[in-house]
């Protein structure tokens, strides 16, 4: 409730009488206050249990140090192999955009939102069961977890579509984007300690708490997410296809955006190359390990808060100016890290100033999303941002591996190449950033969107 509680001020729907007028051509009533408030409670349940259960449900999230534990000290596999792991099992959030095009254009059986995510989230749950009796071999752990993240890629693009519409339609990119991202970091304060102790017990309850938390997803959408269906023939479908695409394709401050995001996140990583440390040289357990995320975002969340505020007093290239060097500066104090006092302290840091640079990225992505395509658009972002941080992690493991470079010069690599791309925030379309969340649509009509719900 104390997540509903910060969400809701800031979460402004579309009225629904307003949406059913606009489908209709009937007159566009204004809605009541009971109705308004009913609107706002049932949005902020779907929008919040939708981020938990796709955020950390993933393999990559609350799976990941059992993933990376096993991986290590059962299979015996090397940091080059264990971060290639993660990178090929994402392989589905890198093909986001295609999820996007058919929730965007395809409705199921007039639905662009219910079924998808119902469908998806069995899936994903089924799924994760049968990862439990999946052999601990290499390729067919791989597989299952490739099968897993392709359903949730599903339900994840239909919740951040559906976030993109009312941020546009409610000038709320910032405090929108300040709300998912402490969602997000709520879910990181509990997978920290939550997957440091599944990673110490059978891999079988990783599993089925994975499944437990995506099937949240399934009663919260049946009781609360609403929406009126649509007959389309399918020329009409193909029609909106092609119109998802040219809309995308023509969209030049989307592509300004999602080139300054791909630089930003181009640089050498090494989150595997720090769990083999904490590990091998700290001599860290997993329980540690998971404490040490928690630190992580706890002072994430401190960052969301902050950005929530700072969102609505300063625009948006004074934001991403400040954010991504704090973020890249951030990264210079893994150079430090050498024993479990300083890793506790750098993760903080690092959890800060990350998630400041990550906020200030998504504002942007948010605000450059075309209306009309917003889970294409944003998915498409996505899709870069996801690419990106896991090839660079799998790039940065094989530095190590196979070419000897030491961790500092990787983190040195890292750090520079990140603050590199702050400077080209100047490029950027002034449309897109010299105005204050507040302001960005105050004046703007609200879009019309080609099937809205």
């Amino acid at each position: 409730m104390a997540r509903l509680c910060f969400i809701l001020p800031t979460l402004q729907l579309l009225p629904e009488p307003i949406s059913k007028g606009r489908q209709t051509g009937g007159p566009k009533l204004p809605p009541t206050e009971p109705e308004n408030n009913r609107t706002l409670l049932t949005a902020a349940i779907v929008i919040v249990v939708g981020v938990i259960a796709t955020t950390l449900a993933q393999p990559q999230v609350l799976a990941r140090i059992p993933l990376q534990n096993l991986l290590k000290n059962e299979l015996h596999v090397d940091r080059s192999a264990n971060a290639a792991f993660f990178f090929w099992a994402g392989l589905a959030w890198y093909f986001k955009p295609f999820a996007g095009i058919f929730t965007d254009a395809f409705p199921i059986l007039g639905s662009r939102r219910k079924s998808y995510i119902l469908i998806s989230t069995t899936l994903a749950v089924l799924s994760w069961i049968g990862l439990c009796v999946t052999p601990h071999e290499y390729s067919k752990l791989l597989w299952m977890c490739i099968f897993i993240n392709a359903f949730m890629v599903v339900a994840s693009t239909v919740i951040g579509g559906y976030m993109v519409e009312i941020a546009q339609a409610k000038s709320a990119s910032g405090r929108l984007t300040a709300v998912r991202q402490f969602v997000q970091q709520g879910c990181s304060i509990i997978n920290g300690p939550s997957a440091g102790y599944l990673a110490s017990i059978a891999f079988t309850w990783t599993a089925l708490a994975c499944g437990g938390v995506m099937f949240l997803l399934v009663p919260v959408t049946i009781l609360f997410l609403h929406e009126q269906r649509k007959r389309i023939d399918s020329r009409q479908l193909l029609e909106n296809a092609g119109k998802q695409l040219v809309n995308i394709g023509t969209a030049k401050t989307m592509w300004a955006a999602v080139g300054l995001m791909a630089l930003f996140y181009i640089a050498p990583g090494f989150s595997t190359a720090i769990f083999y440390k904490q590990q091998n040289e700290l001599h860290m357990s997993t329980q540690v390990q998971g404490f040490l995320q928690l630190i992580a975002g706890v002072c994430g969340v401190a960052a969301a808060v902050a950005y929530g505020t700072a969102c609505r007093r300063f625009n948006l290239r004074t934001l991403l100016l400040w954010c991504m060097a704090l973020g890249a500066v951030a990264n210079f104090s893994y150079l430090f890290y050498s024993s479990l006092g300083r890793a506790q302290a750098i993760e903080g840091i690092n959890g800060f100033g990350y998630t400041l640079a990550e906020l200030a990225l998504m504002d942007l992505a948010v605000r450059a999303t075309p209306a009309g395509s917003e889970g294409l658009g944003f998915s498409l972002m996505m899709s870069v941002r996801n690419l990106a941080l896991f090839g660079t992690d799998w790039f940065g493991a094989r530095l190590l591996e196979q070419y000897h470079i030491s961790f500092d010069s990787l983190v040195i690599a890292n750090a520079v190449t990140t603050l590199i791309t702050v400077p080209l925030v100047f490029l950027l379309p002034r449309v897109l950033v010299n105005k204050k969340d507040a302001e960005l649509y105050e004046e703007a009509p609200v879009p019309k969107m080609t099937m809205q719900e």
